[in-house]
């Protein structure tokens, strides 16, 4: 990142390009260094390749609850946010074209080298940033919201929503990820067996 912010400076740029690329980099770091140190563990950072990094994901959901953190909503909402803010602004500018331009015309036509005025936007790295401080704070097990068996009726038996069908998964994934280490879940175990009349 320094090395990006020092072409820049030399080239008599802002150092935003740094400054955007660090939320990579901070994610690179969330889920190599901080993770595996906040579990104790190298065994637990992510693996490289396409298969580990699926599993590592199913894994993070069902140790962590993901999906339900804060920092993870934000960091998909930015990164989404980014998307259409950058397809919005890129229609915008190419529908403002009066004409075609001609092989001797650039189509970037108006940018002007070190202009003052962005052109480009960074909502997209706040959402990476985002989802880097969710993986940092969920390294030291601050999971995501428990909203499990939180609705009941007047007679106190609760009522199931989406939420517990995501814990029950959850636990699923955890005991086929640690074989060794559950014989059976004890939040099924606790459960009240439901009554099959036939």
């Amino acid at each position: 990142m320094g090395r990006e912010w020092e072409l820049s400076f030399r080239l008599g740029m802002r150092p935003w390009i740094a400054v955007a690329y660090s939320a990579p980099v901070a994610a690179a770091t969330a889920v190599f260094l901080i993770y595996p140190i906040g579990q104790g563990s190298f065994s637990d950072g992510m693996p490289l390749g396409i298969s580990g990094t699926f599993n590592f994901m199913i894994v993070f959901q069902a140790e962590h609850n993901i999906l339900m953190h804060p920092f993870h909503m934000l960091g998909v909402a930015g990164v989404f946010g980014g998307s259409l803010f950058s397809a919005m602004h890129g229609s915008l500018v190419t529908s403002s074209l009066i004409r075609e331009t001609t092989e001797n015309e650039s189509a970037n036509e108006g940018y002007r080298f070190g202009q003052e005025e962005e052109t480009y936007n960074i909502v997209a790295a706040h959402g990476i940033w985002f989802t880097a401080l969710g993986i940092s704070t969920m390294a030291f097990n601050l999971n995501g919201f428990n909203f499990n068996q939180s609705v009941v009726d007047s007679q106190g038996r609760v009522i199931n929503t989406w939420a517990d069908i995501i814990n029950r998964a959850n636990l699923g994934m955890e005991v086929m990820h640690e074989r060794n280490a559950h014989n059976f879940p004890l939040d099924l175990a606790a459960a009240e067996v439901p009554s099959i009349e036939g």
